[in-house]
């Protein structure tokens, strides 16, 4: 993503649903179960014998045809209006039982009812179907791919929504290599880049990142940090965001979430003037809005791959790690207390989200978003991910259905780089993110000419081919040489043209173009509809030669000055509206075949172990032999490398809450539980040792190693 990320080496089963332009229908659910009982091809009804010569037939008739009328109208109205807590069973889409959750735990208390009781009917629509929101607005859901979503009062963790027709419902098995990811990132939402939400940091001189913003605005008035960026999380991503993601034909989305979700400490050590260094993250407060916006991924069918984008220490540098500058994880005096940290924030993840009620809807955890692998090392962060894997599957326990696919970033090494990598292990996918515009070029070669390649009446100049050339074959080769393999980002910025791209303080003509003439990319009002066409022909390669893909990002806010989107090639939403973006994302399919580019098609079949069949989680010993943790880090000497500062499991383990349900007259009936789904996993959580001089945990590659009572006790 932006923020100099460095660019990686280069069934259609539809369910009957409310006619176009109709309101809510009223499922119950036998409905849900069985749609296909709604056809009359039945030989029941080929048998009668026609009647219509007799004159009493035509008086039943318009009898019938009166009746068929006032169910129609009246019935639904009683249901949803007028009578809300009619009788109804809970929908296929309930949760899974938690009495078997795996690993030998259990899901955990919550509302759960075991006699029967009056419940509110499950409301579902597709194309044309007006959707409620909870502030009382309306807008009409927008679907042409047979997509529906649900609403099940009752129980809200009801998976039988669908996002389009060729995408099984949350209830139903994702195959890898056969259902395709086609996704778009929620960036900026939780976690605040500059690029993206640029008012923020317009309003606030001297914020560059989320540190300094929080800084910032916390020392506006004790309440006006959580003002803001409530007001933020509450508004930049309605529920229409989500439902028009899926009447997109998209099938996923990428969640940034950052660790404060969890906790932000008070004291992460001492800086150099001797003082204490506190996070000044805004702390749980956006993890309601996470389950919310979670809530609304499964209405509307919507799969999630969790991003833990943000790490203590930071990982990679850039605003997006919570912090940029200095790389404090796995590198350095503080490397490794950040790694204990993190692995701990993943550990309390893994639990949320293997719970029954969520696993269906976030298939796919990525445990840390662009570690700098050329600045860490790559002995270190192999270590690390050998580590978080273990510390994953020790709570899930191996094999399909049991916790997420565990999601690893190649580094910017590229996937090749990976190829065989814990060969054996259960469900690991690899993440790539391939991205032209920070591959240190200026870029200025239009879009608006004749594509190479193809039959000369396209548009995108060299960029489609490239993308086709340039990624095709590299994706396919990874998943037929270590797995699963997607492009958790990519975008149509050819490029790095866009207020705050390259971050707060580089937008400089010499450095965030590479050289002038960024100002034609910034305006996408002045596009010419070749442009359009050529940024749509290169949306569609980079697509086509990606295959699973999370377009980066959704939105991109409007500049606090000029009101207008700046970043313009960063904005799926906005490419949508206006041309430059494709309305069905499946006519990317082909697209690289017809510019001649040489792919090396995969087959759509992996080894049984990698998506968690025969063989998963069984990794040879050779495999593993060099990963030892810890590993010695980076910026440390030799000699201190057994001295370095760690935190000690004696700390209190910070559960992520389940959501709360108070919607006026319904009871919630599913299971909710409580958000740790081993109970067996009682280890505490880690915190700092006392008496230990820490140095700032986020600014430490400097400091010095502290002589001794910083290690735990054996």
């Amino acid at each position: 993503m932006p923020d100099r990320s460095l660019a990686s080496t280069p069934r259609d089963d539809r369910p009957i649903l409310p006619p176009s332009g109709s309101t809510d229908a009223v499922l119950t659910e036998g409905d849900i179960r069985s749609k296909e009982s709604y056809t009359s091809d039945s030989g029941e009804f080929a048998t009668a014998k026609p009647l219509y010569r007799r004159p009493w037939v035509w008086v039943l008739a318009a009898a019938a045809v009166v009746a068929v009328v006032v169910v129609a109208v009246v019935v639904p109205v009683y249901f949803t209006v007028i009578h809300p807590k009619q009788h109804n069973t809970l929908s296929t889409g309930a949760a899974s039982s938690p009495a078997s959750s795996g690993a030998g735990g259990k899901s955990g208390t919550g509302t759960s009812s075991a006699a029967p009781s009056a419940q509110t009917a499950v409301t579902t629509g597709g194309d044309g179907s007006t959707v409620t929101m909870e502030n009382g607005t309306t807008f009409i859901y927008k679907n042409q791919f047979g997509g529906f979503w649900v609403n099940n009062p009752e129980n809200p963790f009801d998976n039988s929504a669908q996002c389009n027709s060729w995408t099984p419902p949350l209830n139903q098995s994702w195959t890898w290599g056969q259902d395709r990811v086609h996704g778009v990132n929620l960036g900026g939402l939780f976690v605040l880049e500059p690029f993206i939400v640029p008012s923020l940091y317009q309003a606030n001189p001297g914020a560059v990142d989320e540190w300094t913003l929080s800084t910032l605005l916390a020392q506006k008035g004790a309440d006006q940090l959580q003002s803001a960026l409530e007001q933020h999380y509450d508004t930049f991503i309605t529920e229409q965001d989500i439902a028009e993601i899926a009447g997109a034909g998209l099938n996923w989305i990428r969640l940034q979430i950052p660790f404060w979700a969890i906790e932000a400490w008070a004291d992460v050590g001492v800086d150099d003037t001797g003082n204490h260094v506190a996070e000044p993250f805004l702390a749980r407060v956006c993890w309601k809005y996470i389950l919310r916006l979670l809530g609304w991924a499964r209405k509307y069918g919507l799969r999630v791959n969790l991003d833990l984008h943000t790490i203590p220490g930071s990982q990679n540098g850039f605003n997006h790690s919570g912090k940029s500058g200095q790389i404090n994880w796995m590198n350095g005096p503080m490397g490794l207390a950040n790694a204990e940290r993190s692995l701990y924030y993943m550990r309390v993840i893994t639990e949320f989200i293997s719970q029954p009620e969520w696993r269906d809807l976030i298939p796919v955890f990525s445990m840390i978003n662009e570690p700098f692998l050329a600045k860490i090392g790559r002995p270190q962060v192999e270590s690390f991910y050998y580590r978080a894997y273990q510390t994953a599957r020790g709570i899930t326990g191996t094999g399909a259905g049991n916790g997420p696919m565990i999601a690893f970033h190649d580094g910017f090494s590229g996937p090749g780089d990976w190829a065989g990598f814990l060969s054996g292990s259960d469900r690991i996918a690899l993440d790539t993110h391939p991205y032209f515009a920070f591959n240190g070029q200026a870029n200025r070669e239009p879009v608006n000419t004749t594509a190479d390649g193809g039959d000369g009446q396209e548009l995108g100049g060299q960029w489609p081919l490239l993308a086709c050339t340039n990624w095709g074959k590299m994706m396919n080769t990874s998943r037929q040489n270590f797995g699963v393999t997607f492009a958790g980002e990519f975008s149509n910025a050819i490029n790095d043209c866009g207020l705050y791209v390259n971050g707060v303080n580089d937008d400089t003509a010499a450095d965030t173009a590479y050289g002038p003439g960024c100002d034609y990319w910034e305006n996408w009002a002045q596009w010419s509809d070749e442009t359009k066409q050529g940024l749509l022909n290169f949306a569609l390669a980079s697509m086509d030669a990606l295959g699973d893909w999370f377009f980066w990002t959704w939105k991109i806010g409007p500049d606090g000055t000029t009101n207008t989107v700046r970043a313009p090639l960063w904005s799926y939403q906005l490419g949508l509206q206006n041309g430059w973006m494709p309305p069905d994302p499946r006519v990317a399919s082909g697209k690289c075949q017809h510019l001649g580019a040489a792919m090396d098609p995969f087959d759509g079949t992996f080894q049984s172990w990698q998506t968690g069949g025969a063989g998963a989680g069984v990794i040879a010993p050779s495999a593993t032999q060099a990963l030892a943790w810890p590993p010695a880090l980076s910026n440390v000497p030799a000699a201190d490398q057994a001295q370095l500062p760690q935190y000690t499991p004696t700390g209190t383990i910070s559960t992520l809450p389940p959501p709360t349900f108070t919607a006026s007259g319904v009871t919630v009936t599913a299971t909710v539980g409580n958000g740790w789904f081993n109970a067996q996993d009682t280890a505490p959580a880690v915190t700092p040792i006392a008496g230990c001089a820490y140095p700032d945990a986020w600014d430490a590659l400097n400091a010095a190693i502290p002589n001794g009572g910083c290690q735990p006790a054996a």
